[in-house]
């Protein structure tokens, strides 16, 4: 029943090319044949193109914005299941899809009468929204906290170089934000600076990987992000992490990796499967073999 619901609602997302095609249809007659298409951050237009061309790069856009947030859906469902996560990303998508329909649709309304472009709702819905989701994906089935006694090694996976990295999409940002004139439009970018200053912080820090007698227990910044009882762990081995699938924290509920770099292992649960990055994965190996021991006796 649920999964029936999870994808009516994903195919729903289709519903938004449609609408701004329908709109088009509404006021074409009434359209300039040259449309303003590019504006500054005061909402001025600097670039026009022809009314066609306009059309079929907004139902494009609009549509491919769709089939990615489909794609993403059947990937996390079929992967993960329905986690929590899911859900909330599905309700996202759909805030994200019709807030840019929303921006486009104010383009409209500029070339018909002049009407400022409305770009907030999209602004708030991205900076937000990208906020609860990273809220949820963290919370998400950390599972109860281990006892902080018996520690039986540390591990610490950083990338300091990345965290280099991150700050130059930060320094743009911020620039961006001083640039835009109106004062929640900025504090919305200022959010997502904050969202970036967090990934510089995390890279920074790195995962911290504690082996205990009860089990690993994963943190960044001080925060837990998971605890991995010692009896839900059924294999382990060393796996190369595959670039493509990208950094930091991956994946949804039970299935997750914390990875910043090629190698790492891949720790098989009875209920998922968690990848911890590391540089010398023989340490974790190791680390996993010594708190093993404590299990047969």
């Amino acid at each position: 029943m649920q999964r029936n619901l999870f994808k009516t609602l994903s195919v729903l997302l289709w519903l938004a090319p449609v609408v701004i095609a329908y709109r088009f249809s509404l006021v074409w007659d009434r359209l300039p044949l040259r449309m303003a298409s590019h504006f500054d951050a005061a909402g001025r237009a600097h670039g026009w193109m022809p009314r066609e061309n306009i059309f079929y790069f907004t139902v494009g856009f609009v549509a491919f914005l769709a089939a990615v947030f489909s794609i993403a859906l059947f990937v996390i469902v079929r992967r993960y299941a329905l986690a929590k996560l899911s859900w909330v990303l599905l309700a996202f998508f759909h805030l994200e899809l019709w807030a840019v329909v929303y921006s486009l649709n104010s383009t409209l309304d500029y070339n018909l009468d002049g009407s400022p472009l409305v770009t907030l709702p999209l602004l708030t819905v991205t900076a937000f929204g990208t906020l609860v989701v990273l809220i949820v994906a963290f919370y998400e089935k950390r599972g109860t906290a281990l006892p902080s006694t018996d520690v039986v090694a540390e591990e610490v996976h950083s990338a300091k170089g990345w965290s280099a990295l991150f700050l130059l999409p930060l320094v743009a940002i911020v620039a961006s934000a001083v640039a835009v004139p109106n004062l929640i439009a900025r504090l919305t970018v200022g959010i997502v600076a904050v969202l970036v200053l967090a990934a510089v912080a995390m890279a920074w820090d790195g995962f911290h990987y504690s082996f205990t007698r009860h089990g690993v227990e994963i943190r960044t910044l001080g925060f837990r992000l998971k605890s991995i009882p010692l009896r839900q762990i059924k294999n382990y081995e060393i796996k190369n992490w595959n670039v493509a699938r990208g950094y930091g924290i991956r994946g949804v509920g039970n299935h997750k990796a914390y990875v910043w770099g090629k190698t790492g292992v891949r720790v098989e649960m009875y209920d998922g499967e968690i990848f911890l990055g590391h540089g010398d994965p023989q340490r974790i190996i190791h680390d996993l073999n010594v708190i093993k021991r404590y299990q047969l006796s």
